[in-house]
Protein backbone atom coordinates (compact mmCIF):
# COMPACT_ATOMS: atom_id res chain seq x y z
CA UNK A 1 0.00 0.00 0.00
CA UNK A 2 1.30 3.46 -0.87
CA UNK A 3 1.80 6.23 1.60
CA UNK A 4 -1.18 7.93 3.27
CA UNK A 5 -3.10 4.67 3.10
CA UNK A 6 -3.73 4.95 -0.65
CA UNK A 7 -3.47 2.04 -3.02
CA UNK A 8 -1.75 2.50 -6.34
CA UNK A 9 -3.20 1.53 -9.74
CA UNK A 10 -1.22 1.52 -12.98
CA UNK A 11 -3.46 2.20 -15.98
CA UNK A 12 -2.00 1.24 -19.36
CA UNK A 13 -4.09 3.24 -21.82
CA UNK A 14 -3.45 5.98 -24.38
CA UNK A 15 -6.98 7.43 -24.32
CA UNK A 16 -7.02 10.61 -22.16
CA UNK A 17 -10.80 10.53 -21.63
CA UNK A 18 -10.74 6.90 -20.55
CA UNK A 19 -7.80 7.57 -18.22
CA UNK A 20 -9.64 10.46 -16.54
CA UNK A 21 -12.77 8.34 -16.09
CA UNK A 22 -10.84 5.46 -14.50
CA UNK A 23 -8.91 7.83 -12.25
CA UNK A 24 -12.08 9.52 -10.96
CA UNK A 25 -13.86 6.23 -10.32
CA UNK A 26 -10.85 4.63 -8.62
CA UNK A 27 -10.42 7.66 -6.36
CA UNK A 28 -13.81 6.83 -4.78
CA UNK A 29 -12.12 3.84 -3.12
CA UNK A 30 -8.98 5.77 -2.24
CA UNK A 31 -6.84 4.60 -5.18
CA UNK A 32 -4.16 6.82 -6.68
CA UNK A 33 -3.64 6.28 -10.39
CA UNK A 34 -0.49 6.44 -12.50
CA UNK A 35 -0.49 6.05 -16.27
CA UNK A 36 1.48 4.49 -19.10
CA UNK A 37 0.69 4.94 -22.79
CA UNK A 38 1.89 1.51 -23.91
CA UNK A 39 3.49 -1.73 -22.73
CA UNK A 40 7.08 -0.46 -23.07
CA UNK A 41 6.44 2.56 -20.86
CA UNK A 42 4.54 0.34 -18.43
CA UNK A 43 7.54 -1.96 -18.09
CA UNK A 44 9.70 1.09 -17.40
CA UNK A 45 7.22 2.24 -14.74
CA UNK A 46 7.43 -1.14 -12.99
CA UNK A 47 11.08 -0.42 -12.20
CA UNK A 48 10.35 2.94 -10.54
CA UNK A 49 9.41 3.52 -6.87
CA UNK A 50 5.77 3.83 -7.94
CA UNK A 51 6.08 0.58 -9.86
CA UNK A 52 7.40 -1.25 -6.83
CA UNK A 53 4.47 0.05 -4.76
CA UNK A 54 1.75 -0.96 -7.22
CA UNK A 55 -1.33 -2.77 -5.94
CA UNK A 56 -2.92 -3.54 -9.34
CA UNK A 57 -2.61 -2.99 -13.10
CA UNK A 58 -5.47 -2.14 -15.47
CA UNK A 59 -4.63 -2.83 -19.11
CA UNK A 60 -6.82 -1.40 -21.87
CA UNK A 61 -5.81 -3.71 -24.65
CA UNK A 62 -6.88 -4.45 -28.19
CA UNK A 63 -6.41 -8.19 -28.03
CA UNK A 64 -3.53 -9.72 -29.98
CA UNK A 65 -4.36 -12.21 -32.69
CA UNK A 66 -3.21 -15.19 -30.64
CA UNK A 67 -3.53 -16.36 -27.07
CA UNK A 68 0.21 -17.08 -27.12
CA UNK A 69 0.98 -13.41 -27.87
CA UNK A 70 -1.38 -12.29 -25.11
CA UNK A 71 0.23 -14.68 -22.64
CA UNK A 72 3.65 -13.27 -23.51
CA UNK A 73 2.45 -9.73 -22.93
CA UNK A 74 0.98 -10.56 -19.53
CA UNK A 75 4.08 -12.57 -18.60
CA UNK A 76 6.22 -9.52 -19.34
CA UNK A 77 4.11 -7.39 -17.01
CA UNK A 78 4.19 -10.02 -14.28
CA UNK A 79 7.89 -10.86 -14.49
CA UNK A 80 8.91 -8.90 -11.41
CA UNK A 81 5.52 -8.87 -9.65
CA UNK A 82 3.95 -12.29 -10.34
CA UNK A 83 1.18 -11.95 -7.76
CA UNK A 84 0.10 -8.45 -8.81
CA UNK A 85 -3.59 -8.40 -9.85
CA UNK A 86 -3.91 -7.60 -13.55
CA UNK A 87 -7.28 -6.40 -14.81
CA UNK A 88 -8.03 -6.26 -18.53
CA UNK A 89 -10.40 -3.76 -20.15
CA UNK A 90 -11.67 -4.38 -23.66
CA UNK A 91 -14.51 -3.46 -25.98
CA UNK A 92 -14.87 -7.13 -26.94
CA UNK A 93 -17.17 -8.73 -24.38
CA UNK A 94 -17.15 -12.23 -25.81
CA UNK A 95 -16.72 -15.20 -23.50
CA UNK A 96 -14.01 -16.58 -25.80
CA UNK A 97 -11.88 -13.46 -25.28
CA UNK A 98 -12.50 -13.58 -21.54
CA UNK A 99 -11.36 -17.20 -21.42
CA UNK A 100 -8.24 -16.32 -23.44
CA UNK A 101 -7.40 -13.44 -21.10
CA UNK A 102 -7.77 -15.52 -17.94
CA UNK A 103 -5.81 -18.47 -19.30
CA UNK A 104 -3.08 -16.05 -20.27
CA UNK A 105 -2.88 -14.90 -16.65
CA UNK A 106 -5.31 -11.99 -16.27
CA UNK A 107 -6.97 -11.76 -12.88
CA UNK A 108 -10.16 -10.11 -14.06
CA UNK A 109 -11.81 -8.94 -17.27
CA UNK A 110 -13.94 -5.81 -17.72
CA UNK A 111 -15.95 -4.67 -20.72
CA UNK A 112 -16.44 -1.22 -22.21
CA UNK A 113 -18.37 0.95 -21.60
CA UNK A 114 -16.95 0.62 -18.12
CA UNK A 115 -19.62 0.63 -15.41
CA UNK A 116 -18.35 2.41 -12.28
CA UNK A 117 -19.62 -0.24 -9.84
CA UNK A 118 -17.98 -3.00 -11.91
CA UNK A 119 -14.57 -1.30 -11.77
CA UNK A 120 -14.96 -0.60 -8.05
CA UNK A 121 -15.89 -4.24 -7.45
CA UNK A 122 -12.79 -5.40 -9.30
CA UNK A 123 -10.57 -2.94 -7.42
CA UNK A 124 -12.05 -4.02 -4.08
CA UNK A 125 -11.23 -7.62 -4.97
CA UNK A 126 -7.73 -6.66 -6.09
CA UNK A 127 -7.21 -4.90 -2.78
CA UNK A 128 -8.25 -8.00 -0.91
CA UNK A 129 -11.51 -6.42 0.23
CA UNK A 130 -13.73 -8.98 -1.48
CA UNK A 131 -15.02 -11.68 0.83
CA UNK A 132 -13.81 -14.54 -1.33
CA UNK A 133 -10.39 -13.23 -2.26
CA UNK A 134 -11.40 -14.20 -5.81
CA UNK A 135 -11.50 -11.47 -8.41
CA UNK A 136 -14.98 -11.37 -9.85
CA UNK A 137 -14.73 -12.17 -13.55
CA UNK A 138 -17.19 -12.18 -16.31
CA UNK A 139 -20.67 -11.90 -14.84
CA UNK A 140 -21.67 -9.56 -17.63
CA UNK A 141 -20.50 -12.02 -20.27
CA UNK A 142 -22.68 -14.87 -19.04
CA UNK A 143 -26.05 -13.30 -19.67
CA UNK A 144 -28.26 -16.35 -19.92
CA UNK A 145 -31.99 -15.56 -19.58
CA UNK A 146 -33.98 -18.37 -17.99
CA UNK A 147 -37.59 -19.43 -18.13
CA UNK A 148 -39.37 -20.16 -14.84
CA UNK A 149 -38.89 -23.90 -15.24
CA UNK A 150 -35.12 -23.35 -15.51
CA UNK A 151 -34.74 -21.28 -12.33
CA UNK A 152 -33.07 -23.49 -9.75
CA UNK A 153 -33.98 -23.43 -6.06
CA UNK A 154 -36.10 -25.50 -3.69
CA UNK A 155 -36.06 -23.30 -0.54
CA UNK A 156 -39.68 -22.52 0.44
CA UNK A 157 -39.22 -18.72 0.50
CA UNK A 158 -37.54 -18.81 -2.91
CA UNK A 159 -40.21 -21.06 -4.45
CA UNK A 160 -42.92 -18.79 -3.01
CA UNK A 161 -41.35 -15.78 -4.74
CA UNK A 162 -41.21 -17.74 -8.02
CA UNK A 163 -44.87 -18.72 -7.71
CA UNK A 164 -45.92 -15.09 -7.23
CA UNK A 165 -43.72 -14.01 -10.15
CA UNK A 166 -45.21 -16.64 -12.44
CA UNK A 167 -48.75 -15.46 -11.61
CA UNK A 168 -47.81 -11.82 -12.17
CA UNK A 169 -46.00 -12.46 -15.44
CA UNK A 170 -49.04 -12.19 -17.69
CA UNK A 171 -50.29 -8.93 -16.14
CA UNK A 172 -49.18 -5.42 -17.08
CA UNK A 173 -48.78 -4.29 -13.47
CA UNK A 174 -45.39 -3.12 -12.16
CA UNK A 175 -43.29 -5.54 -10.13
CA UNK A 176 -40.76 -4.65 -7.43
CA UNK A 177 -37.99 -7.19 -6.76
CA UNK A 178 -35.95 -6.74 -3.58
CA UNK A 179 -32.90 -8.70 -2.49
CA UNK A 180 -29.18 -8.45 -1.87
CA UNK A 181 -26.78 -7.89 -4.74
CA UNK A 182 -26.23 -11.04 -6.74
CA UNK A 183 -29.30 -13.01 -5.62
CA UNK A 184 -30.75 -13.14 -9.13
CA UNK A 185 -33.14 -10.19 -9.36
CA UNK A 186 -32.39 -9.70 -13.05
CA UNK A 187 -32.81 -13.43 -13.71
CA UNK A 188 -36.27 -13.29 -12.14
CA UNK A 189 -37.13 -10.19 -14.17
CA UNK A 190 -36.07 -11.99 -17.36
CA UNK A 191 -38.24 -14.98 -16.42
CA UNK A 192 -41.25 -12.71 -15.82
CA UNK A 193 -40.73 -11.02 -19.18
CA UNK A 194 -40.23 -14.34 -20.99
CA UNK A 195 -43.55 -15.63 -19.61
CA UNK A 196 -45.44 -12.45 -20.51
CA UNK A 197 -47.28 -11.48 -23.71
CA UNK A 198 -44.42 -9.00 -24.30
CA UNK A 199 -41.81 -11.71 -24.75
CA UNK A 200 -41.68 -11.18 -28.52
CA UNK A 201 -39.59 -8.07 -27.89
CA UNK A 202 -36.40 -7.92 -25.83
CA UNK A 203 -36.56 -6.54 -22.32
CA UNK A 204 -34.82 -3.15 -22.01
CA UNK A 205 -32.34 -2.87 -19.12
CA UNK A 206 -31.33 0.29 -17.24
CA UNK A 207 -28.91 0.16 -14.30
CA UNK A 208 -29.82 3.31 -12.40
CA UNK A 209 -26.78 2.97 -10.14
CA UNK A 210 -24.33 2.98 -13.07
CA UNK A 211 -25.57 6.23 -14.64
CA UNK A 212 -24.48 9.66 -13.32
CA UNK A 213 -27.37 11.48 -11.67
CA UNK A 214 -27.27 14.32 -14.19
CA UNK A 215 -27.63 11.92 -17.13
CA UNK A 216 -30.26 9.44 -16.01
CA UNK A 217 -33.23 11.61 -17.08
CA UNK A 218 -31.87 11.75 -20.62
CA UNK A 219 -31.18 8.01 -20.64
CA UNK A 220 -34.72 7.17 -19.52
CA UNK A 221 -36.75 9.75 -21.42
CA UNK A 222 -34.47 10.96 -24.20
CA UNK A 223 -33.75 14.53 -25.29
CA UNK A 224 -34.12 16.82 -28.27
CA UNK A 225 -31.21 18.28 -30.19
CA UNK A 226 -29.96 21.40 -28.40
CA UNK A 227 -31.91 20.63 -25.21
CA UNK A 228 -28.77 21.25 -23.14
CA UNK A 229 -25.05 21.86 -23.76
CA UNK A 230 -23.62 18.80 -25.49
CA UNK A 231 -26.98 17.61 -26.88
CA UNK A 232 -25.80 17.61 -30.50
CA UNK A 233 -28.51 15.27 -31.74
CA UNK A 234 -31.86 13.84 -30.71
CA UNK A 235 -31.70 10.83 -28.41
CA UNK A 236 -34.44 8.24 -27.91
CA UNK A 237 -34.94 7.29 -24.26
CA UNK A 238 -35.17 3.78 -22.88
CA UNK A 239 -38.88 4.21 -22.19
CA UNK A 240 -39.54 4.68 -25.90
CA UNK A 241 -37.23 1.77 -26.72
CA UNK A 242 -39.30 -0.41 -24.38
CA UNK A 243 -42.65 0.51 -25.99
CA UNK A 244 -44.62 -2.74 -26.19
CA UNK A 245 -42.10 -4.53 -24.02
CA UNK A 246 -40.70 -4.51 -20.47
CA UNK A 247 -38.41 -1.90 -18.89
CA UNK A 248 -36.17 -3.30 -16.15
CA UNK A 249 -34.95 -0.61 -13.75
CA UNK A 250 -32.12 -2.14 -11.74
CA UNK A 251 -31.04 -0.42 -8.51
CA UNK A 252 -34.02 1.93 -8.75
CA UNK A 253 -33.27 3.15 -5.22
CA UNK A 254 -30.26 5.04 -6.62
CA UNK A 255 -32.46 7.27 -8.79
CA UNK A 256 -32.41 11.00 -7.87
CA UNK A 257 -35.65 12.37 -6.40
CA UNK A 258 -36.21 14.75 -9.32
CA UNK A 259 -36.08 11.88 -11.81
CA UNK A 260 -38.31 9.79 -9.55
CA UNK A 261 -41.04 12.42 -10.05
CA UNK A 262 -40.78 12.15 -13.83
CA UNK A 263 -40.76 8.34 -13.64
CA UNK A 264 -43.95 8.43 -11.57
CA UNK A 265 -45.60 10.71 -14.13
CA UNK A 266 -44.60 8.38 -16.99
CA UNK A 267 -46.04 5.33 -15.21
CA UNK A 268 -49.29 7.09 -14.29
CA UNK A 269 -49.90 8.83 -17.61
CA UNK A 270 -48.38 6.29 -19.99
CA UNK A 271 -46.57 9.16 -21.71
CA UNK A 272 -42.95 10.31 -21.85
CA UNK A 273 -41.64 13.78 -22.62
CA UNK A 274 -38.01 13.98 -23.77
CA UNK A 275 -35.90 16.80 -22.33
CA UNK A 276 -36.48 19.94 -24.42
CA UNK A 277 -39.52 18.50 -26.21
CA UNK A 278 -42.82 20.33 -26.66
CA UNK A 279 -44.72 17.08 -27.07
CA UNK A 280 -45.37 13.89 -25.11
CA UNK A 281 -45.40 10.42 -26.65
CA UNK A 282 -47.66 7.62 -25.48
CA UNK A 283 -45.90 4.36 -24.59
CA UNK A 284 -47.08 0.93 -23.51
CA UNK A 285 -44.38 -0.18 -21.06
CA UNK A 286 -44.43 -2.73 -18.26
CA UNK A 287 -41.98 -1.71 -15.50
CA UNK A 288 -40.05 -4.17 -13.35
CA UNK A 289 -37.89 -2.46 -10.73
CA UNK A 290 -35.19 -4.04 -8.59
CA UNK A 291 -33.20 -2.85 -5.61
CA UNK A 292 -30.73 -4.19 -3.07
CA UNK A 293 -32.16 -1.76 -0.54
CA UNK A 294 -35.42 -1.96 1.40
CA UNK A 295 -37.43 0.73 -0.37
CA UNK A 296 -39.86 1.09 2.54
CA UNK A 297 -36.88 2.19 4.66
CA UNK A 298 -35.75 4.56 1.89
CA UNK A 299 -39.24 6.12 1.88
CA UNK A 300 -39.06 6.51 5.66
CA UNK A 301 -35.68 8.23 5.32
CA UNK A 302 -36.98 10.61 2.64
CA UNK A 303 -34.72 9.25 -0.08
CA UNK A 304 -37.49 7.66 -2.15
CA UNK A 305 -40.90 9.02 -3.08
CA UNK A 306 -43.73 7.29 -1.25
CA UNK A 307 -46.15 7.67 -4.19
CA UNK A 308 -43.63 6.11 -6.59
CA UNK A 309 -42.95 3.30 -4.13
CA UNK A 310 -46.61 2.30 -4.10
CA UNK A 311 -46.81 2.53 -7.90
CA UNK A 312 -43.83 0.19 -8.31
CA UNK A 313 -44.85 -2.10 -5.47
CA UNK A 314 -48.08 -3.47 -6.98
CA UNK A 315 -46.45 -6.91 -6.85
CA UNK A 316 -43.51 -7.31 -4.48
CA UNK A 317 -41.01 -10.16 -4.60
CA UNK A 318 -38.21 -10.69 -2.10
CA UNK A 319 -35.44 -13.10 -3.04
CA UNK A 320 -33.64 -14.60 -0.03
CA UNK A 321 -29.82 -14.57 0.02
CA UNK A 322 -28.02 -17.78 -0.85
CA UNK A 323 -26.71 -18.23 2.70
CA UNK A 324 -30.32 -18.71 3.83
CA UNK A 325 -30.85 -21.57 1.38
CA UNK A 326 -27.68 -23.68 1.52
CA UNK A 327 -29.53 -26.69 0.16
CA UNK A 328 -29.81 -24.86 -3.17
CA UNK A 329 -26.04 -24.45 -3.59
CA UNK A 330 -25.29 -27.93 -4.94
CA UNK A 331 -28.05 -28.04 -7.60
CA UNK A 332 -27.28 -24.42 -8.53
CA UNK A 333 -23.59 -25.26 -8.92
CA UNK A 334 -24.37 -28.23 -11.18
CA UNK A 335 -26.82 -26.17 -13.22
CA UNK A 336 -24.50 -23.19 -13.63
CA UNK A 337 -21.56 -25.44 -14.46
CA UNK A 338 -23.56 -27.11 -17.22
CA UNK A 339 -24.40 -23.72 -18.73
CA UNK A 340 -20.82 -22.50 -18.39
CA UNK A 341 -19.65 -25.63 -20.21
CA UNK A 342 -21.65 -24.57 -23.26
CA UNK A 343 -19.78 -21.27 -23.57
CA UNK A 344 -17.25 -20.82 -26.40
CA UNK A 345 -13.79 -22.07 -25.48
CA UNK A 346 -15.02 -24.12 -22.51
CA UNK A 347 -16.15 -27.73 -22.07
CA UNK A 348 -18.50 -29.77 -19.93
CA UNK A 349 -17.06 -30.52 -16.49
CA UNK A 350 -18.24 -32.51 -13.51
CA UNK A 351 -17.83 -31.50 -9.89
CA UNK A 352 -16.91 -33.73 -6.96
CA UNK A 353 -18.99 -34.20 -3.83
CA UNK A 354 -16.11 -32.77 -1.78
CA UNK A 355 -16.16 -29.59 -3.88
CA UNK A 356 -19.94 -29.33 -3.56
CA UNK A 357 -19.68 -29.71 0.21
CA UNK A 358 -17.11 -26.90 0.29
CA UNK A 359 -19.37 -24.62 -1.77
CA UNK A 360 -22.45 -25.48 0.29
CA UNK A 361 -20.62 -24.62 3.51
CA UNK A 362 -19.61 -21.14 2.35
CA UNK A 363 -21.70 -18.03 3.14
CA UNK A 364 -21.63 -16.52 -0.40
CA UNK A 365 -21.84 -12.82 0.48
CA UNK A 366 -22.07 -12.12 -3.27
CA UNK A 367 -24.86 -14.69 -3.62
CA UNK A 368 -25.59 -16.52 -6.91
CA UNK A 369 -23.50 -14.11 -9.00
CA UNK A 370 -20.47 -14.84 -6.83
CA UNK A 371 -21.07 -18.59 -7.09
CA UNK A 372 -21.30 -18.31 -10.87
CA UNK A 373 -18.09 -16.30 -11.03
CA UNK A 374 -16.22 -18.78 -8.82
CA UNK A 375 -17.42 -21.68 -10.99
CA UNK A 376 -16.50 -19.86 -14.20
CA UNK A 377 -13.01 -19.09 -12.97
CA UNK A 378 -12.50 -22.66 -11.81
CA UNK A 379 -13.81 -24.04 -15.12
CA UNK A 380 -11.50 -21.81 -17.16
CA UNK A 381 -8.42 -22.95 -15.26
CA UNK A 382 -9.37 -26.61 -14.64
CA UNK A 383 -7.20 -29.17 -16.42
CA UNK A 384 -9.11 -32.27 -15.34
CA UNK A 385 -12.58 -33.58 -16.10
CA UNK A 386 -14.19 -32.45 -12.83
CA UNK A 387 -13.82 -29.55 -10.44
CA UNK A 388 -12.42 -30.49 -7.05
CA UNK A 389 -11.88 -28.68 -3.78
CA UNK A 390 -8.44 -27.70 -5.08
CA UNK A 391 -10.07 -25.64 -7.85
CA UNK A 392 -11.50 -23.25 -5.23
CA UNK A 393 -8.36 -22.39 -3.22
CA UNK A 394 -9.51 -19.03 -1.84
CA UNK A 395 -12.87 -20.37 -0.70
CA UNK A 396 -11.16 -23.42 0.83
CA UNK A 397 -8.71 -21.19 2.68
CA UNK A 398 -11.45 -18.94 4.03
CA UNK A 399 -13.51 -21.96 5.05
CA UNK A 400 -10.52 -23.46 6.88
CA UNK A 401 -9.87 -20.15 8.65
CA UNK A 402 -13.51 -19.93 9.70
CA UNK A 403 -13.36 -23.47 11.06
CA UNK A 404 -10.36 -22.52 13.21
CA UNK A 405 -12.15 -19.41 14.52
CA UNK A 406 -15.22 -21.26 15.72
CA UNK A 407 -15.99 -24.74 17.04
CA UNK A 408 -17.04 -27.34 14.50
CA UNK A 409 -20.82 -27.62 14.28
CA UNK A 410 -22.57 -30.72 15.46
CA UNK A 411 -24.35 -31.07 12.16
CA UNK A 412 -22.38 -32.32 9.14
CA UNK A 413 -21.29 -29.96 6.37
CA UNK A 414 -22.58 -32.06 3.51
CA UNK A 415 -24.28 -30.30 0.64
CA UNK A 416 -27.61 -31.76 1.82
CA UNK A 417 -30.44 -33.46 -0.02
CA UNK A 418 -31.78 -31.71 -3.10
CA UNK A 419 -35.49 -32.05 -3.78
CA UNK A 420 -35.63 -30.39 -7.19
CA UNK A 421 -33.86 -31.05 -10.46
CA UNK A 422 -32.10 -28.17 -12.26
CA UNK A 423 -35.17 -27.85 -14.51
CA UNK A 424 -37.36 -27.07 -11.48
CA UNK A 425 -39.13 -30.45 -11.36
CA UNK A 426 -39.03 -32.76 -8.34
CA UNK A 427 -36.46 -35.54 -8.34
CA UNK A 428 -37.63 -39.14 -8.30
CA UNK A 429 -38.38 -40.54 -4.84
CA UNK A 430 -35.76 -43.30 -5.07
CA UNK A 431 -33.07 -40.72 -5.88
CA UNK A 432 -34.01 -38.63 -2.84
CA UNK A 433 -34.14 -41.76 -0.66
CA UNK A 434 -30.69 -42.81 -1.85
CA UNK A 435 -29.28 -39.37 -0.97
CA UNK A 436 -30.83 -39.51 2.51
CA UNK A 437 -29.31 -42.94 3.15
CA UNK A 438 -25.87 -41.83 1.91
CA UNK A 439 -26.10 -38.75 4.12
CA UNK A 440 -27.02 -40.88 7.14
CA UNK A 441 -24.18 -43.35 6.50
CA UNK A 442 -21.70 -40.46 6.36
CA UNK A 443 -23.12 -38.72 9.39
CA UNK A 444 -23.07 -41.85 11.56
CA UNK A 445 -19.68 -42.95 10.13
CA UNK A 446 -20.89 -46.25 8.72
CA UNK A 447 -22.49 -47.52 11.95
CA UNK A 448 -25.34 -49.30 10.20
CA UNK A 449 -27.32 -50.12 13.34
CA UNK A 450 -27.39 -46.44 14.21
CA UNK A 451 -28.24 -45.52 10.61
CA UNK A 452 -31.19 -47.93 10.61
CA UNK A 453 -32.39 -46.74 14.03
CA UNK A 454 -32.25 -43.05 13.07
CA UNK A 455 -34.03 -43.72 9.78
CA UNK A 456 -36.71 -45.71 11.60
CA UNK A 457 -36.20 -48.95 9.68
CA UNK A 458 -34.77 -52.36 10.48
CA UNK A 459 -31.21 -53.38 9.59
CA UNK A 460 -32.45 -55.95 7.10
CA UNK A 461 -34.61 -53.31 5.42
CA UNK A 462 -31.63 -50.95 5.30
CA UNK A 463 -29.39 -53.54 3.65
CA UNK A 464 -32.14 -54.41 1.17
CA UNK A 465 -32.43 -50.75 0.21
CA UNK A 466 -28.66 -50.49 -0.20
CA UNK A 467 -28.84 -53.26 -2.77
CA UNK A 468 -31.94 -51.94 -4.55
CA UNK A 469 -30.58 -48.41 -4.78
CA UNK A 470 -27.04 -49.46 -5.67
CA UNK A 471 -25.48 -47.76 -2.64
CA UNK A 472 -22.04 -48.78 -1.48
CA UNK A 473 -21.88 -48.77 2.33
CA UNK A 474 -18.64 -46.79 2.13
CA UNK A 475 -20.04 -44.30 -0.39
CA UNK A 476 -20.53 -41.57 2.15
Amino acid sequence: MTRNGQRLLLVIDDDPAQRRLISVIAARRGWRTVFADDIDSALETLATPDGLALDAILLDHRFPESEVELAGLIAALRRNRPALPLLMLTSDGSVAQAVAAMRAGASDFLVKPLAPERLLSALDAAAGAADTGELRPLAEKLSMPLAFDEVVGSAPQFRAALAIAAKAARARVPVLVEGESGVGKEVLAEAIHAASPRARRSMVHVNCGAIPGNQIESVLFGHEKGAFPGAFERRTGRFEEADGSTLFLDEVGEMPLAVQAKLLDAIVSGEVRPIGATYARGVDVRVIAATNRTLADEVEAGRFREDLYYRLNVVQLTIPPLRERPGDVAPLARHLLARIGRQPGLRALGITDEALALLAGYDWPGNVRQLQNALFRAAVLCEGDALTRADFPQIAQLSDEETVRRPAPVRPTEAGVTLFRPDGNLRALDEIEADVIRLAIGHYRGRMSEVARRLGIGRSTLYRKLGELGIDQSAA
